[in-house]
């Protein structure tokens, strides 16, 4: 028998659920399963880390089969599901980062696979307003900010603007008035404007051009022939380049050519590349020649961010991340991958 089935039978349903303390465990994580996707991304906008996400999902869920009798009814079993999660966040961040980031420096921030993203459920609208939301405050530069603000604020604004909760839900969430969690949201977009980009003050949306796709190219061609020249035509006067969880956030042109000067970049050989997307954005994998290992092994992986043609922020990634982004182990000698 399914776990659908047994849902079926035992009289639990995503419109009414009730009398949980009667559903059998298969049938119970049946229930659960369906919302893994989302709960995990509203814990990574949360953490920042897509690991510590990860753990925190697992624990959403030990949690709620633990306290299945105490659901009500009175919300979805969805909603029910998100309150254990911001609060499985909240405990997290009280045991592990005391304080948020500072500085525009996230060293534990982690990229989040594209073709995972895929997996979310359609919403309930497709108006260009929503679609803008869920694409860009999952951008790196919305992960960034968000995690600059202190863990309380940080879930009234994604409870509430990201998820569109009433203010009434989320102080019942967090045991406060409504006043207060309007007051902590209103703190908590003023601290958001101070940390975002310019260009992500309002939801813009809007997909990926073909200007873009260009320069993408033209990155990619030149960082395989590391020409530095080249590049630095490609980047912002501002831009920003950071390589969590290595310390170091290097703001300008000059700065950050001359962090890749100093690190060798313009001496490197042997370099390939794979075009990809994470988090929503244009991405680079790069890959080099090991001739003991007779092929290109994973290298460094650039997320990039494009303001008005040019390049405004490279956050780069170590290759431990490539099992997670889908990307291949290794590229053969021959040029085929």
């Amino acid at each position: 028998m399914s776990a659908d089935t047994r849902l079926e039978e035992s009289g639990v349903s995503e419109l009414g659920v009730s009398g949980l303390g009667e559903v059998d465990e298969p049938a119970f994580s049946g229930l659960a399963q369906r919302h893994r996707r989302e709960l995990h991304v509203h814990c990574y906008r949360m953490l920042g880390s897509f690991e510590d996400a990860e753990d925190t999902v697992q624990e959403t869920f030990l949690r709620a089969w633990r306290r299945r009798e105490t659901f009500e009814g009175r919300s979805t079993f969805r909603a029910w599901l998100y309150r254990i999660a911001t609060n499985a966040c909240l405990d997290l961040l009280a045991t592990c980062r005391p304080e948020p980031a500072t500085g525009g420096e996230v060293r534990w921030l982690q990229p989040y696979p594209d073709r995972l993203l895929d997996e979310l459920p359609a919403g309930d609208t497709d108006e260009p307003e929503t679609v803008a939301v869920a694409r860009e405050t999952i951008e790196l530069a919305y992960l960034v900010a968000v995690q600059h603000l202190a863990p309380r604020p940080r879930a009234v604004l994604i409870l509430r603007d990201v998820l569109g909760w009433p203010a009434k839900d989320v102080a019942e969430l967090l045991g406060d008035s409504v006043n207060s969690v309007n007051s902590a949201l209103q703190r908590a977009r003023a601290g958001m404007r101070e940390h975002l980009p310019a260009d992500r003050q309002d939801w813009s949306g809007g997909e990926e051009d073909a200007g873009t796709r260009d320069l993408v190219r033209r990155f990619t061609d030149a960082s395989v022939a590391t020409d530095v020249k080249a590049l630095a035509a490609m980047l912002r006067e501002d831009v920003r380049c950071s390589m969590p969880p290595t310390p170091g956030l290097h703001i300008g042109r000059d700065a950050v050519l001359n962090s890749w000067v100093e690190d060798g970049f313009e001496g490197m050989a042997g370099l390939r590349a794979v075009t990809t997307s994470v988090n929503r954005q244009s991405a680079v994998a790069f890959y080099q020649w090991r001739e003991r290992d007779g092929g290109y092994l994973p290298l460094t992986i650039d997320v990039l961010r494009v303001t008005g043609g040019a390049i405004s922020e490279i956050v780069t990634f170590h290759a431990d991340r490539f099992p997670r982004l889908g990307l291949p182990e290794r590229l053969p000698a021959d040029g085929t991958e």
